[in-house]
């Protein structure tokens, strides 16, 4: 089951947060960087987000969840974790279809991901995403962005 996050219920966002770490941890790894900003975060910056957190949950344990910002008729996809523990089951597929499914007013889909990351960018070209450009953001470490129109 999808559903949006709701940051007043405490023990849930405490279980978002502990579920991010877990996955940009792996990404961390893969990607050769762990300067990642979300594994600098702490649990009271998470709370002031002013992203939207759409939650998927396996009974009633959070396994993964994507965020995303909206800016006019742009969508900025800023966060998709899945629970290490929950890898390989098609998750954040489940949460990228939905959330292009119930957003399917937007014009434009935006996401970037470290360049190494390729289950990622795997997961985004699979669904219609097409890599814009490279960016090295600080020396070593290099974000591919993609666009879906």
């Amino acid at each position: 089951m999808i559903k949006t996050i709701d940051f007043h219920d405490m023990d849930l966002a405490k279980n978002l947060f502990e579920l991010q770490r877990a996955s940009y941890l792996i990404e961390a790894e893969l990607i050769n960087y762990h300067e990642i900003p979300p594994l600098k975060e702490s649990l009271n910056e998470l709370l002031e987000s002013k992203e939207t957190f759409l939650g998927y949950f396996d009974r009633e344990e959070l396994a993964g969840a994507l965020s995303y910002e909206v800016d006019g008729n742009e969508l900025t996809i800023c966060r998709m974790v899945v629970h290490p523990n929950h890898f390989r089951k098609g998750i954040a597929q489940s949460l990228l279809s939905f959330l292009l499914e119930d957003k399917k007013e937007f014009q434009i889909f935006k996401v970037s991901t470290g360049r190494e990351n390729t289950p990622a960018k795997n997961l985004y070209i699979k669904n219609g995403f097409q890599l814009v450009r490279d960016i090295e953001i600080v020396p070593g470490f290099i974000i591919s962005l993609l666009e879906k129109k």
